[in-house]
């Protein structure tokens, strides 16, 4: 795994997401997004979630507990929000799109265009930004709007439709998992 390379694809794709798409366009092997983007990504994810528990917590060994239990609700969240993302973005390939079942397709997609959230989730793991990361969130929506036209060569009279819908599962989905997971801990604690 290398690191630069996954931090130089996630600037590009926020800094130039036409571009970005256009060389994910040409990867071959679509599975290559689960092992070299997202699991990295949700990895730094958990990684900033842990330390920035301890950053000003004052609870002692108590810290330890809720630094591992945000953790987890941080990897699930995202590991959870990108497939099932990924499968209700194949749904809407299907319904929208009349495509045929593209399920490597659309987690590449889903993956690369998740990018906001993986970088948001891990500065606010360490820094408390929580209304300006539901503003920055959508930004998402240029992102996939960009590898809705590119990568998954969305048909002009449906790419806003479809750009907007896919924006909002991507967006979502992390959310509605996370949101089950805590009401779960709070159940089972």
């Amino acid at each position: 795994m290398n690191y630069k390379e996954l931090f130089n694809r996630a600037v590009l794709l926020i800094s130039s997401p036409a571009k970005a798409w256009a060389d994910i366009a040409f990867e071959h092997d679509r599975k290559k997004v689960m092992s070299e983007f997202v699991y990295p990504m949700i990895g730094l994810c958990g990684l900033s979630v842990f330390i920035g528990t301890f950053i000003g917590n004052t609870a002692g060994v108590s810290a330890f507990h809720f630094a591992m239990t945000r953790c987890c609700a941080t990897f699930v969240s995202l590991f959870g929000g990108f497939f099932l993302a990924s499968y209700l973005t194949n749904v809407l390939g299907k319904q929208l799109l009349g495509r045929g079942e593209e399920l490597e397709l659309n987690q590449q997609f889903v993956g690369y265009a998740m990018v906001v959230t993986f970088l948001l989730d891990a500065i606010s793991g360490l820094f408390s930004i929580s209304l300006l990361r539901w503003v920055l969130q959508f930004y998402t929506v240029f992102v996939t709007y960009e590898g809705a036209r590119t990568l998954m060569e969305v048909d002009e009279k449906k790419l806003t439709r479809y750009s907007l819908i896919a924006s909002v599962i991507i967006m979502v989905c992390p959310t509605v998992i996370a949101t089950v997971f805590d009401k779960l801990s709070l159940i089972l604690n």
